[in-house]
């Protein structure tokens, strides 16, 4: 039920009068969330910039959980890019003031993989605030009614799940 009702608020804003920039700023904080380790200090700060900052929270949610799932296959390429940034000479000077810095300490920079992902989702933040705000404004314009026509989405929404679904939904509000 939780990924049918996250989808379903993903299509609304996808659909809605919501910013494509609302909605892209959203999925960039998301991956952010995803890509690093749970509980990781700088989860507690885009959390709180989710909150504060005009973003669809709907597109963080999925970001989050989707890029979640990837981040355990890219935690590999993380911890090599981590170790690399750890061990390079010039950057000894900025790793142990992070690391004697009490509040900067809680950011964990000092594990391969949490720095690694920190940066990777760093080095993702531009191409895919780019490229989602694009992606939103052609699905609007083109794709949101050839969607509407597949055999799937016909499918799923006449469904007796679907119905159910809504029914239910009717009841809860």
């Amino acid at each position: 039920m939780f990924w049918m009702k996250l989808l379903k608020k993903l299509f609304k804003a996808l659909n809605a009068d919501v910013s494509p920039s609302e909605v892209a700023g959203g999925f960039v904080l998301g991956v952010f969330l995803g890509l690093s380790p749970t509980f990781s200090f700088h989860n507690l700060l885009i959390v709180i910039l989710i909150i504060i900052l005009k973003v669809n929270v709907s597109a963080a949610m999925f970001a989050a959980l989707l890029f979640g799932l990837i981040g355990y296959a890219v935690d590999g390429l993380s911890h090599q890019l981590g170790r690399y940034l750890l061990m390079s000479a010039p950057l000894e000077g900025v790793w142990s003031f992070f690391y004697n810095t009490p509040l900067l300490a809680l950011a964990r920079f000092h594990n391969t993989v949490v720095l690694g992902s920190v940066v990777i989702s760093m080095l993702l933040t531009v191409p895919l605030y780019i490229f989602g705000k694009k992606f939103i404004v052609y699905y609007r314009k083109s794709l949101k009614y050839k969607v509407e026509k597949l055999k799937i989405y016909k499918i799923v929404k006449s469904s007796r799940f679907y119905k159910i679904y809504m029914k239910v939904k009717k009841f809860k509000v």
